[in-house]
């Protein structure tokens, strides 16, 4: 499981740490619009939604500890041109370089570890540690990140040149190669060279093949809710990484107290998602989601409908807070809902594959949205227009949820 949580951590540290804790540095940095970096991440979005699907009967069929090493190497690899800041057509072909190797080989194979790591009655602790931990790894890697970028920037961050912000991502960025790729050692070393099918004691039959796995996953209704749920928590998420940007441009923060601040919010993170998925174990997974976007709906409609104060910081950070809780509760739990919906475990990398098609297509369009959004409406405005389209999506998830919540209990009742 410690190995687990560093890979699915580290794998997406390169891609996305780099734009979320230092976006307005990023902007500079390599010449690009906020709508440029949102269709370079689009692009992301577009390749990732491809490999999905591939990828879940990919990790049914051959050893995790293989998927998950290459995928790490090779994502440091794309790291390492990053560092030459590629402008508009680089940034392109870099995310899309990322949507392979952090998606076809991986992610998959990460779900499918844990769900046999957690067996049939912890599944909300299995998801609950992957993701805490996964929070409490990228928390440390985003305060090392933050103290390393703050100390390469001159003592008025204000008056920082372009060189010196340039001196500052090199440093960071360098960071979460280095960790990414001993990530990949670890993986190699820590975890078993075991094939997934005989992880729980069982071999796939001559007749069971993909298409029939992926037959039987179409059709339970469950499966369906619950990449709505995924698509609505991960549009939260994918809309966390513009805090920092939003620290800055309504709350008249410098760059480096804004990504200090989200900073803050990310160690929320293990909190949230353990606690979030012993809490599932106990009283339903589906219960504890609608929870959480209950939450997540007034937090994203605090912040579209009020009009921040410049240098009030202490309303920006508790709300902060709140949205983090909600976020970061939601994915240490959607996840886990596979053993609620009686997914059978042989099928769980074609069900991760057809509900992460669905469930992360805001890599595709969340960024751009928000892009498009701030860039018509500089300021404040064009922010409140994002957390309006943020709280859509939390009340559409609240909705899925309840309904879920009434499929998985009538379901109950009929088995009794």
């Amino acid at each position: 499981m410690t190995a687990l949580i560093f890979a699915g951590e580290a794998v997406y540290a390169i891609p996305f740490h780099v734009t979320r804790f230092f976006r307005p540095t990023v902007l500079e940095v390599f010449d690009l619009t906020a709508t440029e970096l949102g269709a370079a991440q689009g692009i992301y979005g577009v390749v990732a939604m491809i490999a999905y699907f591939p990828g879940g009967p990919m990790a049914d069929r051959f050893p995790a500890r293989k998927l998950l090493a290459f995928s790490l190497w090779s994502t440091a690899l794309g790291g390492v041109y990053m560092t030459s800041f590629p402008g508009y057509v680089g940034s392109i072909w870099l995310w899309a370089f990322f949507g392979v190797t952090t998606i076809l080989f991986f992610w998959a194979a990460l779900i499918r570890a844990t769900r046999d790591w957690g067996g049939n009655d912890a599944q909300g602790r299995a998801f609950g540690l992957l993701d805490g931990g996964r929070g409490l790894l990228a928390a440390v890697l985003a305060s090392a990140g933050v103290l390393i970028f703050s100390l390469t920037f001159p003592e008025d961050a204000s008056t920082a040149s372009l060189q010196e912000k340039q001196d500052a991502l090199f440093q960071v960025i360098w960071g979460y190669n280095i960790v990414t790729a001993l990530a990949g050692v670890f993986v190699w070393f820590a975890i078993p060279d075991i094939h997934p099918s005989k992880a729980n004691g069982k071999k796939h039959s001559s007749d069971d093949t993909i298409s029939k796995h992926i037959v039987a996953v179409l059709r339970i209704p469950a499966v369906w809710m619950q990449a709505v749920i995924l698509l609505c928590a991960y549009v939260a998420y994918k809309g966390f990484d513009n805090y920092s940007l939003f620290a800055v441009q309504a709350y008249g923060m410098n760059e480096v107290d804004a990504a200090a601040i989200v900073t803050i919010g990310a160690w929320l993170r293990p909190v949230a998602a353990l606690g979030a998925g012993l809490l599932g174990d106990r009283y339903n997974v589906s219960k504890m989601l609608a929870l959480s976007f209950l939450l997540l709906l007034a937090s994203d409609l605090f912040f579209a409908f009020t009009t921040p104060v410049a240098g009030v910081a202490w309303i920006l950070l508790g709300n902060i807070l709140i949205a983090s809780t909600a976020i970061f509760a939601l994915r240490g739990l959607y996840f886990a809902l596979f053993e609620e919906a009686r997914v059978p475990i042989v099928m769980t990398g074609t069900a991760v594959g057809l509900v992460s098609v669905i469930g992360y297509t805001p890599d595709i369009f969340v960024a751009l949205v928000a892009g498009i959004m701030i860039d018509a409406n500089p300021g404040t405005t064009g922010h409140q227009h994002f957390f309006m389209f943020l709280s859509a999506f939390a009340a559409i998830g609240l909705a899925v949820s309840f309904a879920l919540i009434r499929l998985l209990h009538q379901k109950k009742s009929t088995q009794h």
